[in-house]
């Protein structure tokens, strides 16, 4: 559990080789997804080539997450760089880094990030003010911009299954909750649920914070065009490799 400057601590799982000599860089993966579902297998596949080669590695459930503490904020707009006191997903990712170093031994000082989608977005967070000792990035299928072409919108156009089963997924707890459709034919489903106003009252209550954002900024306003990255995104600092798929129906305008 590691703690962060203000307070809230996060889990985070550290592996490292038995039989590599180090000092070893790290490798950070940061998600919302839920780190001890993919335990050490997390080294097998996506990771394999990097972990035959001998890093250390560091998994974390970000803020509000399954077993992190403090509230979660989908997509968290980048914090008021003059509050010294904000933090957003880039000072989690700073504090986290600031810890390894100090406390897991015969790491080298050099840190590299990466991740695929929401992972691949909090790998951009991470190096838009970023810690002197990450040394590379690759953001990988990640959005920027949540209204004019990456997962909730196409252009402005609101993806609805995508935006309801994603908000109650990520919303409902801390874990990943799938909703209980009561019928095979989802696409029968939404024809039944009516207006869109209907969500509230017959399923989420108020509750979701995201589909309530989704209700009161239908358009592209202050709020969509602050939670973008790419006008914070005005320098590169640390090396970059941006991975993309061509045909990403999610995360194009991202990349």
């Amino acid at each position: 559990m590691i703690g962060m400057r203000d307070g809230v601590k996060l889990y985070t799982t550290v592996f490292a080789p038995k039989d590599v000599k180090g000092p070893l860089p790290f490798i950070l993966m940061r998600t919302p997804y839920g780190i001890d579902a993919r335990g050490p297998g997390a080294l097998q596949g996506y990771f394999k080539e990097m972990a035959d080669e001998g890093y250390l590695f560091a998994f974390q459930d970000i803020r509000g997450r399954f077993k992190s503490e403090g509230k979660f904020v989908m997509s968290r707009t980048p914090r008021d760089k003059q509050d010294g006191k904000a933090i957003d997903e880039g000072t989690d990712t700073h504090d986290t880094i600031d810890w390894l170093l100090k406390n897991v031994p015969d790491n080298n000082g050099r840190v590299g990030m990466l991740g695929i989608s929401y992972p691949g977005w909090l790998t951009v967070m991470g190096m838009l003010e970023p810690h002197p000792a990450l040394r590379a990035v690759s953001p990988q299928a990640s959005p920027a911009d949540m209204f004019l072409g990456d997962d909730f919108h196409h252009n402005g156009a609101f993806r609805l299954s995508y935006g309801f089963e994603y908000v109650a997924m990520m919303e409902t707890n801390k874990l990943n909750t799938s909703f209980k459709f009561d019928r095979h034919d989802t696409f029968e489903w939404y024809l039944k649920l009516g207006a869109l106003s209907n969500v509230n009252p017959k399923y989420f209550q108020g509750k979701m914070p995201t589909w309530n954002d989704f209700v009161a900024h239908p358009n592209y306003d202050d709020f969509w065009q602050k939670q973008a990255f790419a006008p914070y995104l005005n320098k590169v600092t640390v090396p970059t490799l941006n991975v993309a798929g061509w045909f990403d129906q999610e995360d194009f305008t991202g990349p």
